[in-house]
């Protein structure tokens, strides 16, 4: 991934996930990786963390800090919080990488709105950057995912993030048929919280979830049922507890939000004109997105479509990749951002 950029040494690109922020940066490939959290203290409104640090905090501050996760379903919930998190995000890295004021082209939500459009690009702007252009994360995946999205042939590409799945269909460097679903890797989190809760009478915390996930979470069967260890708080003494959760346990846990994600993903392909349809029933469905990496999923969108379905080489890293390729050749890709506004 180094030497990506060709274009200026002020180009980064972001993907300013719902979970995490990654930051690619010209010849030195991806810079930074780390949670969407910031810590904030109430009564002064100076950041304490950013990150790890931070997400280390979630749950566990005392009254006068606020640990937050300012992004929502891939869009900003938190304006304030997300400008300082961006701020203190950009002061790192020029710090280490000296980029002064960059041009950045940054993913977004396809389904996102003007009003959510623009409350990106002022945070970004008021960061530091000197330009901002927003390309969809569909389009960012398919292209980090080394798709080509310029031939007149059709691809789809199913990007599962921390706030939302994204499903397109791409042709001549265009989104042809799209859908944004407000479920994927923090609504599984959840369902593992709540299965636990109600089958266990057991409170995990959502850091706690998502381990679980990561580690054994499946949508089908494995081979050889695997478990782990998990505590939390026993509701009815208010005692620390630990029990042992199975993979099948984790799939009964998040099988309705899945079946949501394999139900978008077919609605998808039912719009699809007949000819692109014909294309993709020969490349196949492309997973991106860390949720990508759920066991089994691939074989179960398979099973559900009837068509191939691949994981991208790099799941958790396709549209970082996608907004720093876009950027090494920014003037023939203009056409798959949504804006090319700029601030001097």
């Amino acid at each position: 991934m180094l030497n990506l950029f060709k274009l200026g040494s002020k180009d980064i690109g972001i993907d300013l996930g719902t979970a995490n922020i990654l930051v690619m940066l010209k010849g030195k490939g991806i810079i930074l990786n780390e949670p969407s959290v910031v810590a904030i203290n109430k009564k002064t409104g100076d950041i304490l963390a950013t990150g790890t640090e931070a997400k280390d905090m979630l749950g566990r501050t005392p009254e006068k800090i606020k640990a937050v996760r300012p992004l929502k379903d891939g869009v900003i919930a938190d304006f304030t919080a997300t400008e300082l998190m961006l701020k203190n995000l950009f002061k790192k890295i020029n710090e280490k990488y000296n980029i002064g004021k960059p041009r950045v082209v940054v993913g977004v939500p396809s389904g996102i709105t003007e009003v959510e459009e623009r409350a990106v690009e002022e945070s970004i702007y008021q960061a530091g950057a000197k330009e901002v252009y927003l390309i969809e994360e569909p389009m960012a995946a398919a292209i980090g995912s080394n798709i080509n999205v310029e031939e007149p042939s059709g691809n789809i590409i199913v990007d599962i993030g921390g706030g939302t799945t994204e499903v397109a269909v791409i042709s001549l460097g265009g989104i042809v048929v799209s859908k944004s679903l407000r479920v994927a890797g923090d609504e599984l989190d959840e369902d593992i919280i709540n299965y636990i809760k109600r089958e266990y009478n057991i409170l995990i915390g959502q850091t706690t979830a998502e381990q679980v996930k990561k580690q054994i979470g499946c949508v089908m069967p494995l081979i050889k049922e695997e478990q782990m260890e998990v505590k939390g708080r026993d509701l009815n003494s208010g005692l620390p507890v630990a029990i042992n959760i199975t993979s099948n346990e984790i799939g009964e846990a998040i099988k309705y939000s899945i079946n949501e994600i394999v139900d978008v993903v077919k609605s998808t392909l039912e719009k699809t004109p007949p000819e692109l349809t014909s294309d993709i029933a020969q490349k196949g469905i492309v997973l991106a997105g860390g949720g990508a990496l759920i066991k089994n999923l691939d074989k179960l969108l398979s099973q559900r479509t009837g068509m191939p379905v691949y994981v991208a080489e790099n799941p958790l890293n396709s549209v970082v990749v996608g907004t720093g390729k876009t950027l090494e050749d920014l003037e023939r890709l203009k056409k798959v951002l949504i804006n090319s506004r700029k601030r001097i």
